[in-house]
């Protein structure tokens, strides 16, 4: 089974990206998704990566594999979307 290669972009240390990232973790494993690789990117903190990405807001997340790579922006509570997003039963994601 291929890995889920994810990447958050977050703008610094702040209450919205800890919910972003506490989010996803929870859609992860619920969804039981074994084999997922998460990378938090601070644009604060790295801007570069974020303009070789064309991130334009945050938090984005960014499905890099498998093919094709797909973003969501916004702070995840749409759990319909995220869940599609990543491969999940939307009824397994939150809640």
């Amino acid at each position: 089974m291929m890995a889920l290669v994810l990447k958050l972009y977050v703008s610094g240390k702040n209450r919205e990206a800890e919910e972003a990232v506490e989010r996803l973790r929870r859609y992860c494993e619920k969804g039981g998704k074994e084999k997922v690789e998460v990378a938090v990117v601070d644009v604060l903190v790295d801007p570069g990566t974020a303009e070789r990405n064309n991130i334009l807001a945050t938090p984005t997340l960014v499905k890099e594999s498998p093919s094709p790579i797909r973003k969501v922006i916004g702070g995840f509570t749409d759990v319909t979307k995220v869940a599609g997003f990543l491969g999940i039963s939307a009824g397994e994601g939150e809640r």
